[in-house]
């Protein structure tokens, strides 16, 4: 029979930091401010001194976490030389116009495409919806499609473009949590739980349009103006897509860690940009312009290190770990891989990296005692991410409502919902499997 010791209860007052950052995230409190009051009662808890709490920030300067987030402001950087070069114009216009859009179902299609590429190409949502919506908004007008349509487009298929671009802060996260290949991902874990997306999604995009075609839709100006590619951006455009895919096909081909990234982010701006007729130092401006954009995002990721941490070094996860230990005794590595996925989907809410890296030191003891199977782990690491971002209004959600221009939050939430049950269904019969 199971008994709670003193040492334990101790343990689990570590945890009330990371209780406290879940609160204060769903009370609409600003994440980094959030993370700072929690770094503070953390070191509080774990008795640090002054001197031991700078140790801890400095070192949150060399952690994984800092490199996250120094590789997200280098993405930033590479969106501002994409959009100068008109690179991203060019790849949503050729994506969009090269299909021939004409009706409704090609235009859902033809956005899907385009969201899936660039945000999939920047690793940040809003950037790349942000690109597309200028484009994309005039051709989902000429069809018909209703602003609830399209804002469901630009979440549903921006979530999972962030599972599947290779450089992509949660893709970048995952893979060096957890120690598998990008292409294993790509195959057992992120390729899955995105088909299951895009088929639901596209199955509800339908009935949501019927109900929304006559009561939601887009007017269409008398002038619209569309983009169209010159010589150099088409050039600049090819250029940047034989760079990156020669890179990814390198990066996967010798294994490369995750700091190879900062090299492709920094060549591919350079390249592009010389070859899109943007001067070397212009490039610098705007690689500096975006990375000045997620500083915030950057500083946000220097104080999750020293968090964790200093949950860990108060007995946090350790005492949590004791507690949860028969249950996860009882129902083996499949219990373990359920609740990590339902614990962050529905118990942890706030930045994608942070929640991958939490839930992956609260279990990282019961993953390594029982030999749990690091691509269900990841599989739960994802669906984890994804669902709590479709069942609750969130950042990305709303931001997403925004580039559509529409205010229908119902229509998001139906369509999240009927994701969620879906993808945690998968992750149930996944472990049960494989796990």
């Amino acid at each position: 029979m199971f008994e709670i010791t003193t040492a334990t209860c101790w343990g689990l007052l570590g945890l009330a930091p990371l209780l406290l950052y879940i609160v204060l995230v769903f009370r609409n409190v600003d994440i980094l401010a959030a993370t700072a009051i929690c770094v503070v009662v953390g070191a509080l808890l774990s008795h640090q001194t002054l001197t031991t709490f700078g140790a801890a920030l400095a070192n949150g300067m060399s952690s994984f976490l800092a490199l996250v987030g120094l590789i997200i402001m280098l993405g930033r950087g590479l969106g501002e030389v994409l959009s100068a070069t008109k690179v991203s114009h060019t790849i949503v216009h050729q994506i969009i116009y090269g299909i021939g859009v004409d009706t409704e179902k090609k235009a859902m299609g033809g956005i899907m495409a385009a969201c899936l590429v660039m945000v999939g190409l920047l690793g940040t949502m809003a950037g790349g919806n942000a690109i597309i919506a200028p484009i994309v908004l005039p051709v989902a007008a000429s069809v018909g499609l209703s602003r609830s349509t399209v804002s469901v487009i630009f979440q549903a298929v921006g979530e999972e473009a962030l599972i599947l671009g290779p450089f992509t802060p949660p893709v970048i996260t995952l893979l060096g949590l957890t120690q598998i290949g990008y292409g294993q991902m790509l195959l057992s874990v992120s390729g899955p739980v995105a088909l299951i997306t895009l088929v639901v999604t596209w199955l509800m995009l339908q009935r949501i349009q019927s109900a929304t075609r006559n009561s939601n839709g887009y007017q269409l100006p008398e002038r619209t103006e569309q983009f169209t590619p010159t010589s150099q951006s088409r050039r600049a455009t090819l250029v940047f897509i034989g760079c990156f895919m020669a890179a990814v096909i390198y990066g996967i081909a010798v294994k490369a860690p995750t700091s190879f990234v900062i090299v492709i982010m920094l060549g591919l701006s350079v390249i592009t940009g010389l070859t899109g007729g943007v001067k070397f130092n212009d490039i610098l401006t705007l690689l500096i312009k975006g990375m000045a954009g997620n500083v915030g995002l950057f500083l946000l990721f220097l104080l999750l290190d020293p968090f964790i941490f200093f949950v860990e070094k108060a007995g946090g996860f350790a005492a949590l770990s004791t507690l949860i230990k028969p249950l996860m005794e009882m129902g083996g590595k499949p219990a373990i891989v359920v609740t990590g996925g339902f614990l962050g989907a529905f118990g942890i809410s706030g930045a994608t990296v942070a929640t991958m890296k939490l839930l992956h030191e609260m279990f990282n003891p019961l993953l390594a005692r029982h030999g749990v199977s690091m691509v269900a782990w990841a599989l739960a690491l994802v669906v984890a991410t994804r669902v709590n971002n479709f069942v609750f209004p969130g950042a990305n959600m709303v931001s997403s409502l925004g580039f559509a221009e529409s205010s229908d939050m119902k229509s998001m939430l139906k369509n999240g919902w009927m994701v969620a049950v879906c993808q945690l269904t998968f992750l149930l019969l996944f472990s049960l499997c494989f796990a």
